[in-house]
């Protein structure tokens, strides 16, 4: 890896696993629906909507028209 690549970062209020995950999906793909969330990652729908609630109230993903998108 060259250095002038960037490398995502995970804010460090990013605890569980399944956050992190569901976070750099969305900071990769720049926003996605829930649906392609869950088929992408395998979370279930209760779980999945728990990790975008969560990572909402932290300011960090924030829903929009087509979908989820990291702030």
């Amino acid at each position: 890896m060259s250095t002038s690549e960037h490398r995502p970062v995970v804010p460090d209020e990013i605890a569980s696993p399944q956050a992190k995950l569901v976070y750099l999906s969305l900071l990769i793909s720049g926003e996605a629906k829930a649906s392609d969330l869950q088929q992408t990652l395998g979370l279930s729908k209760l779980t999945l909507f728990a990790v975008l609630e969560s990572l909402s109230r932290k300011n960090l993903v924030e829903r929009t028209e087509g979908g989820y998108v990291c702030k």
